[in-house]
């Protein structure tokens, strides 16, 4: 069902819709510097993308929303207490990974997050969004958090992310989030920040 936000249209994606979720969340995040890191083969990263993106959109209780023209997409998981944030992608270990190199940061990566994952209460769990990169500052990402965070405060959830860069941390902070720690380190300078939010009477 679609719903107008202050600055563009947001609605929760529906199966016809995942193919186009994954497609802007592999432009999005193409160049992003952990993406890169996690995927360092420029002809192999696209795939790669969404053969992680992918499972994470058929998980229990996850919601996909598209916004503006389907140039942003996000995914949120409610995760009940002592629930699996990151369950490790399929074919990461054995022989003839399809993973390859990157199998191993990938195990890497979601242990770290794991470990500083609050795990004590129910909460909505934002693990990827993304903007396609043409649209980027165009209040595309703002109108998904306002849309999915402003139904988590009627039903009285916090929520959780882990911000991949310090611009992402910038617009999570306007809407409410904060620091969660220190910010973990990956790898080759390479910075996420843990972040939560109460949710709004």
């Amino acid at each position: 069902m679609r719903s107008d936000t202050a600055y563009a249209p947001v609605w929760q994606a529906d199966d016809a819709d995942l193919q186009t979720v994954l497609d802007v969340l592999t432009e999005a995040f193409m160049s992003d510097p952990l993406v890169r890191w996690l995927f360092p083969k420029a002809g192999e990263r696209g795939l790669l993308q969404r053969h992680f993106y992918r499972p994470l959109l058929t998980r229990p209780a996850a919601e996909a929303y598209l916004t503006g023209r389907r140039e942003g997409a996000s995914v949120w998981l409610t995760l009940a207490p002592g629930q699996a944030p990151h369950e490790e992608p399929p074919g990461t270990t054995g022989r003839g990974s399809l993973w390859g190199e990157s199998g191993a940061r990938l195990l890497t990566l979601g242990r770290a997050l794991a470990e500083r994952h609050p795990n004590g209460q129910p909460h909505l769990y934002l693990p990827c969004m993304g903007v396609i990169g043409g649209r980027r500052g165009a209040g595309l990402g703002s109108a998904m958090l306002r849309h999915r965070l402003a139904r988590a405060d009627a039903d009285g959830l916090p929520a959780y992310l882990e911000a991949s860069s310090s611009r992402g941390r910038a617009l999570y902070l306007r809407h409410g989030f904060e620091d969660r720690g220190e910010p973990v380190h990956v790898a080759d300078g390479l910075l996420l920040w843990p972040m939560w939010r109460e949710p709004r009477p």
